[in-house]
């Protein structure tokens, strides 16, 4: 149940009965309507604007319509008050029976309570991470994985039919570069002194093994094999050994893509999926012969100063036209992008969100060109781009790690403070922002560390059930029971707060969903466990609000309902996030 869709359509249904707007032929939009939690919960418990953007089409004045439409909910057994304020925002105060209800359909729904049908089962896919296959993960990898995963998994809660994705860039200079430094590293394993890594190539001790495999089964034949055979055969069994490294990593991140899409897939059989592509653009009029203006600043990779086949990107809004053919009949790295929306396209995909780095922000009004240009403006393609995260311990910049070379690596964060610690601070900051991630500060047992703040909320929730079934014996906590319970004696101010909070989940859900943001979902279960433990403190001063009674069965009946609610919406939250929800914390 969402509480906020439910009065959208009491509010909407209290308008259309209004004489003023029957009067019009009941003809009045509701485009933008708002019905939303107040700034201030001292105004009640929902707000909504709709006295102030209709009041205009129907010439009245707002607060006068206000007026109106409250007096519309006079009968309504499930508001307590209505209070117009300011300009014209119409409030409502809903009636502790109605938050009773609400937590007896928490119980009911269980897991599904918050999912959405908003996505209309339309197909998304979001590609991630998709690092170049030339090392270990590191921790700004990490922060798009998180993001990425939990993103997916929030639009797949809300009703999208979702597709994890990461595009292996196994195509280009850099697999060259990595191909001669793990030959680097087989001559080593064969004996010979390799001095210094020379510059430009990858010096990490994680190409040492693959340097070793090489030659366990290859023993000195590599050295006598024509190059160019040499290194295709180089290449292909180093991209699988750092895919191979690269899944290890994310799965020790809890991330576990649908779809691994390769590179080279796009220039096989005579780069024919990157030649139809092209194809396909010059048929729908956006493909030209040209040549670009010089650059201002830096040049990029693919300007020449001569005629090349350019996408008229201009059109569909870009800033500048881009290369597609160079002027010796290569593609550049650009049309393979072009080849991988259309494939993506042609999947069925409507949607297709690209989680990249900071760095990225350049691809962003190219990208979206592409996406317009190829589907005619059919399919939707968002960019979101996480910013740098810099890595701390007790304030002090961590080193970088031996094993990288020059990174501090993925691994090594979960190694050191955990998983769920990893993946629910990397989402405690919009992906906007940069982020500070400090060793000791996320495996604080306090308030001031989010993650045990929130996990220790869900284990206080799970203590409290045990510590009932000792007191009582020959309870019936099953969802059944506790659904269908008297919960009268829930109306302490503070319990209604917490339930108020429930309330908002489905509300959270979709306007996460819709935003692509899903660090909505981090601060939300913050905010309710900063409720739950609020309240479980004060029954340490009021005896009569603690969870358990041993001499008032009914009470500790309907408060265990509240903490089977709680505990519900709090383990749905955290598995959206890809976090651990503890029965009990050591």
């Amino acid at each position: 149940m969402n509480v906020f869709k439910d009065f959208e359509n009491r509010i909407k249904q209290a308008v259309e009965a209004l004489d003023v707007v029957r009067d019009r032929g009941g003809e009045v939009s509701f485009e933008r309507l708002t019905v939303e939690p107040p700034r201030d919960p001292a105004h009640g418990d929902i707000s909504t604007n709709a006295a102030m953007v209709l009041a205009k089409p129907l010439g009245m004045n707002p607060r006068a319509l206000a007026d109106m439409i409250a007096a519309q909910f006079a009968g309504d057994a499930d508001v307590s008050e209505t209070s117009v304020a300011g300009p014209g925002f119409l409030n409502f105060r809903l009636t502790a029976a109605f938050w009773r209800r609400l937590v007896s359909t928490i119980i009911r729904e269980g897991a599904d309570y918050g999912r959405s049908t908003l996505g209309a089962d339309r197909k998304v896919n979001v590609e991630y991470v998709s690092a170049n296959p030339t090392g270990p993960m590191h921790v700004g990898h990490c922060r798009g994985a998180v993001v990425g995963d939990a993103l997916a998994n929030l639009m797949g809660f809300a009703g999208y039919q979702v597709t994890k994705e990461y595009y292996i860039n196994d195509a280009g200079s850099q697999i060259d570069v990595l191909a001669k430094s793990v030959y680097l590293r087989y001559r080593e394993a064969l004996g010979e002194d390799i001095g210094e890594i020379p510059a430009g190539l990858y010096p990490g001790d994680y190409l040492v093994p693959v340097g070793q495999k090489l030659a366990d089964e290859f023993g000195t034949s590599l050295r006598t094999m024509p190059e160019a055979e040499r290194m295709a055969l180089i290449k292909d069994r180093t991209i699988d050994a750092m895919m191979d490294m690269i899944r290890s990593d994310l799965k020790a991140l809890n991330v576990e893509h649908d779809v691994f899409f390769s590179e080279r897939s796009l220039h096989a059989d005579g780069e024919r999926a990157i030649r139809n592509a092209i194809n396909d653009l010059t048929f729908k009029g956006h493909v030209y012969k040209g040549k670009l203006p010089p650059p201002k600043g830096q040049s990029p990779e693919d300007w020449e100063d001569r005629e090349q086949t350019l996408f008229r990107s201009t059109e569909v809004g870009d800033d500048i036209d881009r290369p597609l053919i160079k002027s010796d009949g290569s593609y550049t790295y650009f049309a393979a992008d072009v080849a991988y929306f259309r494939d993506k396209f042609e999947r069925g995909f409507s949607e297709m969100i690209y989680v990249l780095g900071a760095d990225h922000g350049g691809y962003i009004k190219r990208l979206e060109a592409v996406a317009k240009a190829v589907s005619a403006g059919e399919a939707k393609l968002t960019v979101l781009l996480c910013q740098l995260v810099k890595i701390y311990r007790n304030g002090e910049p961590v080193r970088m790690s031996k094993r990288s070379g020059d990174f501090v690596t993925l691994r090594d964060v979960v190694d050191e403070v955990g998983v769920d610690s990893v993946r629910f601070m990397m989402l405690y900051r919009k992906s906007s922002e940069s982020l500070d991630f400090d060793f000791a500060k996320v495996t604080e047992h306090s308030k001031d560390n989010p993650v045990f703040y929130v996990q220790y909320a869900h284990a206080r929730c799970a203590s409290v059930m045990r510590q009932a079934v000792e007191t009582f014996p020959d309870l019936d906590l099953s969802p059944e029971t506790l659904a269908s319970a008297d919960l009268s004696d829930l109306a302490h101010e503070s319990e209604l707060a917490l339930i108020a909070k429930l309330g908002e989940y489905p509300r959270m859900i979709e306007a996460a969903a819709s935003g692509q943001e899903p660090h909505r979902v981090a601060f939300y279960l913050y905010e309710l466990a900063s409720l739950l433990h609020a309240h479980w403190n004060k029954g340490r001063d009021e005896p009569g609000l603690r969870f358990v009674n041993d001499k008032n069965r009914q009470s500790t009946i309907a408060r265990l309902g509240l903490v089977y609610a709680v505990a519900s919406v709090l383990k749905s939250g955290l598995a959206i996030t890809g976090t651990d929800a503890p029965e009990e914390m050591r």
